[in-house]
């Protein structure tokens, strides 16, 4: 398929009224659609939602308040709402396992807040991964919340390796004593060792809490190590690997089940979104199949590809490789900054995101790294060879940055190959 002869797979019919009543938002929402078809997504972070979870969001759960939980609401009329509701914890307990699974929260960042609520006081001491280092701003980082309104020791990785140095956060750990102790990250492309995480939680007295939002596809799967059996908390997001709506989930203990309701609701927030819960319930549904397994292993296997072919074209990846879905790269030695690269790989038809790396120099607005990530290109069914491709279409762009011919090429090389791997909407 050229260039020019790229299609998009849009179901025109159900777009009509809109087209009629607000034109504005019907081209904006045609032209993303487009976007989407005709790009790759190398965003770790993003995924693409089924026809299924896209129908279930779009549905008249959308019109409805039910403040509470189920049985147990401050409105009438909620006892198919209790359904949904009640489907979407069981299946989370089904494929996670633990005690309790709450799937109120709106997003990752208000769940990681029901965590602090639930578990902590203000003015407690807390440790996290810090931003530069691979974590999440919720755990601790100076700019958010969780620095505000609590004491925050933040740990790295080592920076000869980029690897977690337990050691060293074990020492940290005793050091300052925190009450609660952060495990996991938004760009780390190694395996956690959740158990170690635990034993150093229990040296010093402190609560642990795990947040898979970016591998809960692979934990669920068994592809990384589990939190969930030690874990006082484990958080996630649902729109990820999970490929469900943006949304969230805290699976907890027993002992906090009452603690974290009351921190969700009423402590931080009113009503839960209903329609986003019906699509948390199908996304579960889905993740709980042999096929989802199979996904999940080949998001691993085309990272890893990727990575390989990357290190093969003398590109720096932090920590040497990936045991996950994404990967770090560091651009120094290629003398283009991460932003410079996250730009000139859009007008190639490739999104991804700037990033910082350990130990990095530059800000945060313009880092030195950039981060990769194979969850949705491996949802539109691409595999090992094609994922080597793009990491050559990655370094192509880079290393000609200044090349519009050559930006222009892999573009069209894109495009045709979105054309073999369409998306269904």
């Amino acid at each position: 398929m050229a260039q020019s002869e790229a299609t998009t797979n849009i179901p025109m019919q159900h777009l009509s009224e809109l087209e009629t009543l607000d034109p504005q938002i019907h081209d904006a929402i045609i032209a993303e659609t487009e976007r989407q078809q005709n790009g790759l997504e190398l965003i770790p972070s993003e995924n693409y939602v089924s026809r299924a979870v896209l129908a279930a969001i779009g549905t008249v759960f959308t019109n409805k308040y039910s403040e509470g939980y189920p049985n147990k609401r401050y409105y009438g009329g909620n006892e198919n709402v209790d359904d949904i509701e009640t489907l979407a914890q069981e299946r989370a307990l089904g494929l996670f396992g633990g005690e309790h699974a709450n799937v109120q929260p709106y997003s990752g960042s208000p769940a990681n807040q029901a965590v602090y609520y639930a578990l902590l006081e203000p003015g407690d001491t807390v440790m996290g991964m810090s931003l530069p280092a691979g974590g999440h701003l919720t755990h601790g980082w100076k700019v958010n919340f969780s620095a505000h309104y609590y004491q925050s020791v933040q740990y790295g990785v080592d920076d000869e390796t980029g690897l977690l140095d337990y050691d060293a956060i074990w020492k940290l750990a005793k050091e300052h004593k925190p009450k609660l102790i952060w495990a996991g990250a938004s760009a780390y492309a190694r395996k956690i060792d959740f158990d170690r995480f635990a034993e150093i939680a229990e040296d010093v007295g402190a609560r642990l809490a795990a947040d898979i939002a970016h591998i809960s596809g692979l934990v669920a799967t068994g592809l990384h190590p589990d939190p969930v059996p030690v874990a006082d908390a484990v958080s996630m997001t649902t729109h990820k690997m999970l490929r469900g709506p943006r949304g969230a989930m805290v699976l907890t203990k027993e002992e906090h089940t009452r603690a974290l309701d009351r921190a969700v609701f009423p402590g931080l927030q009113g009503g839960p979104h209903d329609h986003t819960t019906a699509g948390i319930a199908v996304c579960l549904n889905e993740a709980s199949t042999p096929a989802y397994r199979a996904y999940c292993q080949q998001v691993i296997t085309n990272a890893q590809a990727m990575a390989d072919e990357l290190t093969r074209r003398d590109f720096e990846v932090v920590t040497g490789g990936t045991d996950n879905h994404l990967m770090l790269v560091d651009l120094s030695n290629k003398d283009v900054p991460g932003k410079a690269a996250q730009e000139a790989l859009d007008q190639a038809h490739i999104t991804t995101n700037a990033n910082m790396v350990p130990g990095d120099k530059r800000s945060a607005f313009d880092p030195s790294g950039i981060r990769f990530g194979t969850p949705a290109i491996t949802t539109r069914g691409i595999g090992e060879s094609e994922a080597r491709q793009i990491a050559g279409w990655l370094a192509d762009v880079i290393e000609h940055i200044d090349d519009e011919t050559a930006i222009a090429r892999v573009r069209g090389q894109v495009v045709d190959l979105c054309g073999e791997f369409p998306l269904w909407y």
